[in-house]
Parts: C-alpha cells; structure tokens; sequence
C-alpha cells in the first residue's frame, strides 16, 4: 500500500470515528468533560492574561482576531494540563474499542 493509501485509508478512519463520537452523543460529553476540568484548574486565567499580554504588547490597533488566534492557540494548547491529556486519550481509546467493528 502506498503513503497515498496509507492517508486515505487514515481520513476515513478519522471521518468514521467522528461521526461515531457524534451520533453516539460522545462527543458532546468529551467536550463538556474537558471543559469542567479546564475550569477546575488554572487554564482560563493563564490563557487570558496571556491574550491580555498579546494585545498590550502588539497594541490594540495593531492586531486582529486572526493575529490574536493564531498567537493564543498554541498558548492555549500548550497551557491544557498533562493528565488532561492523558485522560481524554484514555476515553477515546476506550470509545474506539468499544465500538470497533
């Protein structure tokens, strides 16, 4: 099989666990669990000090919403905990096996 196979073969696989993640109700449930363990830690408080940093040193007039997204998503990634991580790995692992066919 080829690399080109290897990808297509690979963006369907993501396609189908996606869609299973939505029709299952799963995804929604992912997100709504990552979003309580980000605020129970730090994660919003350090992302927007850092969006504050971002605006006052390039200048209100200076920057876009395209310029503040492109510099905060990887802060905003980098930011998200280990074990958050880790732990959302774990659950989708656990989903995929579940529902493997």
């Amino acid at each position: 099989m080829s690399s080109g196979d290897w990808r297509v073969k690979d963006a369907q696989m993501r396609a189908n666990i996606h869609q299973k993640l939505v029709e299952s109700g799963e995804k929604e449930r992912l997100r709504e669990w990552v979003k309580a363990r980000l605020g129970a830690c730090s994660w919003r408080d350090e992302l927007k000090a850092h969006c504050r940093d971002v605006v006052l040193s390039k200048g209100m007039d200076n920057i876009n919403v395209d310029d503040l997204m492109a510099d905060v998503l990887p802060k905003a990634q980098d930011l998200v905990p280990q074990e958050v991580k880790d732990e959302l790995l774990i659950r989708l692992r656990d989903f995929i096996s579940a529902n493997a066919q």
